[in-house]
């Protein structure tokens, strides 16, 4: 069907549109990102704007050799990975059952999920309860608090309601039980919402910043974003081993440039690969409830 005069011009002012609210919203992160790569003498004057200004390495040369920086980076990226495969597996096991309308408890825990999403656990109630636990101080606090989200329950659970009744009572006849046919035919064609859950969760643990405030206070449990904040707060860290900065190629304003976009390479790198899954994803565990 050719598209008419109007709809192609319609088509092209959208595109521009975009375009110019796309480039504006990246200006800040080609701004950091060029900070980090120019000289100090460039920053101090405020020349640098969304091209780097004397190209330089020193800042991301003397951020890569810090110990402290590497720990916190790792204990995130542990977290990361492990915290997102608990949360989905602890997600697809509760969603499994309440797609199924002969699980005559689902719609009370249904409602419960419901009450969950909109109404949040007040701050002191909650960080006594996580305190009892155990999980203060805990590594553990940067996991378990977020294996299961209510939202991402009700996406995956709409999800698995669309799947043929008849394919899955054709493996019950076959000997199939539950846990099989979750593990052994629903997981393996569900790579979409697993796709974009694992981004929403993998987003959600890797930036998390209120628990560690919160729960812990051993520096060398600091995930990456609170360590990134000791960065940007105080001076002295980043000048460590060194009087101040004026001999040096690089300056504070530099180094904190170089932290953010530090932080923020793991997930630029891994969202090209869940892209494809996204979109079709988050569709298709919205289509009917």
């Amino acid at each position: 069907m050719l598209e008419s005069r109007g709809e192609k011009l319609f088509g092209s002012v959208v595109t521009i549109i975009l375009l110019l609210v796309s480039f504006i919203a990246i200006i800040p992160l080609l701004s950091v990102l060029s900070t980090s790569f120019s000289s100090k003498r460039m920053v101090d004057m405020n020349l640098v704007t969304i091209w780097p200004k004397e190209f330089t390495l020193a800042s991301w040369d003397f951020m890569m050799y810090r110990p402290d920086l590497w720990k916190s980076f790792f204990l995130t990226l542990g977290t990361t990975v492990i915290g997102t495969i608990l949360a989905l597996l602890v997600t697809a096991l509760l969603a499994y059952p309440l797609s199924k309308s002969e699980f005559r408890w689902g719609p009370v825990i249904m409602i419960g999920v419901v009450i969950a999403m909109i109404f949040k656990a007040p701050l002191v109630p909650y960080f006594l309860t996580v305190k009892g636990i155990g999980l203060y101080n805990n590594p553990l606090v940067l996991i378990i608090p977020h294996i299961l989200n209510p939202f991402n329950l009700i996406i995956m659970r709409t999800f698995f309601k669309q799947f043929s009744k008849e394919l899955e009572e054709a493996a019950f006849i076959e000997g199939c039980g539950y846990f099989r046919m979750l593990f052994q035919f629903v997981l393996p064609l569900s790579k979409a919402v697993l796709a974009t859950l694992a981004l929403f969760y993998g987003v959600v643990l890797w930036n998390q910043f209120q628990h560690p405030l919160m729960f812990l206070q051993d520096t060398n449990l600091f995930p990456l974003q609170i360590k990134i904040r000791q960065f940007i707060t105080d001076d002295n860290i980043l000048v460590t081993g060194a009087v101040s900065t004026a001999g040096l190629a690089y300056n504070e304003r530099t180094l904190r440039a170089t932290t953010v976009i530090f932080a923020m390479i793991p997930v630029v790198a891994v969202y090209p690969f869940l892209q494809k899954y996204f979109v079709k994803g988050a569709m298709l565990g919205s289509v009917k409830g």
